[in-house]
């Protein structure tokens, strides 16, 4: 049962793919397709993805992509002979290059190459005109990515927002167990290839996020989705990301042993509370609790910020110009750190906020 609650969203998405795929197959032969639906059956595994939002944004981007390939590949074949080898590579290469070139400008136009491919190719094998075969590559896109969405929308279906709480979640916990050991860097030597591979770590985790994110505004036409903007939120993770590399360039080095000894108890202290609040932030989007008081961070925040300051007044003198920057970027990274937990407060409390469908709740322990 643990197992199925951690990775109940790639279950699911097992088994829609595999549903998507099956009820392509009998359709197209029912409808006794060209190739025995084959292109029904590819269209409808790859648009469908793990998130509602997901597979109606990849079936957009399969039909805009087919429809400009095929349909410039058949005007091609159709205007110039190919009957030969050296004039199908000419043709090819006459149509590829422009679909190509739209490609790596819009993605939406990414399979349009491929589409034409098969267009060009293809079409004489199975007896058809240029023009005949693109219309019919089109409308055999066109049904396997509405046979994707549909699956995706009644399949035990999974919201892109419910996916951006998960997301989220392994943000905010990544740099809970993070931030704790970032701050001991100032207090002994650093391995940074470990700094950068946990650096790196959570950068991968905040770009998930956004990959996410896109997904929902493609999900509110046809789920009606009330989730709040997640916009706010990502950009406040991603912010949160900056003042993490902002604490690891400047713990690349020790601070003095009798600085270090005055400030470690402080980070510490800081260092646990904000790994706490993060994770207690991290439930309550994932489960719909409230998000923690903010007093008590705030309150080591603040004393953190005041100690900061009097050892720099104090210590000016006596530190290398090179420790004073990284006192100075220590204490800048908290101050934003700060105020990005203060926005970070906003978004988690109307991410709780706002109902979530039975599916996507934990459920109870009894």
């Amino acid at each position: 049962m643990t197992q199925w609650r951690v990775y109940r969203s790639q279950l699911r998405f097992c088994i829609r793919v595999t549903v998507a795929a099956i009820a392509a197959l009998l359709i197209a032969q029912f409808f006794a397709l060209p190739l025995h639906g084959l292109w029904v059956v590819l269209t409808a595994t790859v648009v469908t993805q793990l998130s509602v939002g997901g597979s109606v944004r990849a079936g957009m981007e399969y039909v805009v992509g087919t429809l400009g390939g095929a349909v410039y590949a058949g005007l091609i074949g159709l205007l110039i002979p190919h009957d030969t080898v050296p004039a199908q590579a000419a043709v090819l290469a006459i149509t590829i290059a422009p679909l190509a070139f739209a490609a790596a400008i819009n993605p939406n136009f990414r399979v349009a190459p491929f589409s034409a491919v098969l267009v060009l190719l293809i079409a004489g094998q199975i007896g058809e005109g240029p023009i005949e075969s693109a219309l019919t590559r089109l409308l055999e896109v066109t049904l396997g990515g509405l046979i994707a969405v549909v699956v995706s929308l009644l399949v035990i279906p999974v919201r892109a927002d419910h996916l951006t709480r998960e997301a989220a979640a392994r943000v905010l916990d990544d740099m809970a167990e993070e931030l704790p050991k970032i701050l001991a860097n100032f207090f002994r030597t650093a391995d940074q290839t470990a700094v950068r591979n946990r650096q790196d770590r959570i950068g991968r985790s905040v770009a998930a996020l956004q990959d996410v994110v896109e997904e929902i505004a493609s999900e509110r036409p046809v789920t009606f989705t009330s989730a709040p903007d997640p916009g706010p939120l990502s950009r406040t993770l991603l912010r949160l990301r900056h003042d993490f590399v902002m604490m690891g360039r400047a713990s690349a080095e020790p601070l003095p042993a009798d600085l270090a000894e005055q400030l470690r108890p402080t980070l510490d202290r800081v260092g646990a509370a904000v790994s706490k609040h993060f994770r207690a932030c991290a439930l309550a989007l994932t489960s719909g609790h409230k998000p923690p008081p903010l007093a008590p961070l705030q309150a080591e925040l603040d004393t953190c910020a005041s100690q900061l300051t009097a050892l720099r007044q104090h210590e000016l003198t006596q530190l290398s110009a090179s420790q004073l920057e990284r006192l100075f970027a220590l204490g800048f990274a908290f101050e934003q750190l700060q105020q990005n937990i203060l926005d970070l407060e906003r978004c988690v409390r109307e991410w709780a906020a706002s109902p979530r469908r039975l599916a996507d709740k934990p459920a109870k322990s009894r």
